[in-house]
């Protein structure tokens, strides 16, 4: 072969392409944890079992999809957990506020979710602050608001029953239904998180966006040099977790027509562990939305294996930093690999 031939073009070894798929140390870490609980939980390689280590896994995997393509893009949202408790609270008190359709509160709460969003993306790159100093901020300040106008308009922590208005079911048929296979029921977020890790992959292998997100994460000003529009990419992303922060808020409104104005406080840091378990690097430019999905599904295994297994819950977390440092030290071995056989 000419020594000017382009080495893109070059025969890539099955093995050099496994090792550069970022999901591959937590590929590994799942089916350890799979057989590890197969053996010490009974119950756990069930069809019911299985049934809710998934709706466990899909009710943070619908975050940590659009969380990973955030990383992958350099930055961070620590607002994201409140974001969801905030749309749930939207849609509800917008609804009985108005005593309008349930649809009308969902349709604003959108809109209002994905301003959050945008605004996070703006400040960002308008003002040059780290995201961490951008995404704090709003953490705060949408933790204050859900507690301040709940008790403002409702008198109390927690909203009004939505249960009995119009709309309530359809609603409550798309974002917290359950789906019946083979006799076992499945929720509907098991979807909702498969299609996001779709279209999440999609956008990144497939579409000029997904170029965009690996540029900026990898040096943003050689991605703006070649004419890359970082500012656009950015609060895109940041757009891209108000939409999954709209829908998990959403399913938790319509599973229990009542929403608690403290919840999803720390919610955030386990979408972030989601991610970088699955292979997405804290510095950005690399990582996968299948990774993502692979450590949401790590989680759901892991917190569903303990109360299978009968051990002590107050033991989790301490699993889970224990598997997110595992996961770290494995996927950075894993990049060493392949940058050796290249």
């Amino acid at each position: 072969m000419s020594a000017l031939t382009d080495e893109r073009f070059l025969p890539r070894s099955p093995l050099r392409a496994l090792l550069g798929r970022p999901e591959l140390g937590s590929v590994v870490g799942a089916i350890a944890v799979l057989v590890f609980f197969a053996f010490a939980a009974d119950g756990f390689l069930r069809a019911a079992g299985l049934s809710t280590v998934l709706y466990a896994a899909s009710t943070i995997g619908i975050m940590a999809v659009p969380v990973a393509l955030l990383m992958i893009g350099g930055e961070f949202d620590l607002s994201a957990g409140v974001m969801v408790t905030s749309s749930a609270l939207i849609s509800s008190m917008f609804s009985y506020g108005m005593t309008a359709n349930v649809w009308v509160g969902v349709g604003v709460s959108l809109l209002a979710t994905l301003a959050i969003g945008a605004f996070n993306g703006l400040m960002l790159t308008r003002t040059k602050l780290p995201s961490f100093i951008i995404t704090l901020g709003t953490f705060l300040m949408l933790t204050g608001m859900n507690l301040g106008f709940t008790k403002l308009i409702g008198g109390t922590v927690s909203t009004k029953t939505i249960a009995d208005m119009e709309g309530f079911p359809t609603a409550r048929d798309v974002f917290a239904s359950t789906l019946t296979v083979g006799g076992v029921g499945f929720k509907i977020t098991i979807v909702w998180w498969l299609a996001l890790v779709a279209v999440a992959s999609w956008i990144l292998l497939r579409t000029r966006a997904g170029n965009w997100i690996f540029a900026v994460g990898g040096n943003q000003d050689a991605a703006r040099a070649v004419g890359v529009p970082v500012a656009r990419t950015k609060t895109g992303l940041y757009m891209g977790v108000a939409l999954g922060a709209w829908i998990s808020g959403q399913h938790l409104l319509f599973s229990y027509d009542v929403v608690q104005s403290g919840e999803g406080v720390g919610n955030e840091l386990i979408y972030i562990i989601a991610a970088v378990i699955g292979g997405c690097l804290i510095t950005g430019g690399y990582g996968s939305a299948v990774g993502s999905a692979v450590g949401a599904l790590i989680f759901g295994m892991t917190s569903k294996g303990i109360v299978f297994a009968e051990w002590n819950p107050d033991w989790f977390k301490f699993f889970l930093g224990a598997m997110l440092l595992l996961a770290t030290l494995l996927n950075a071995w894993v990049r060493k690999r392949a940058e050796a056989t290249k």
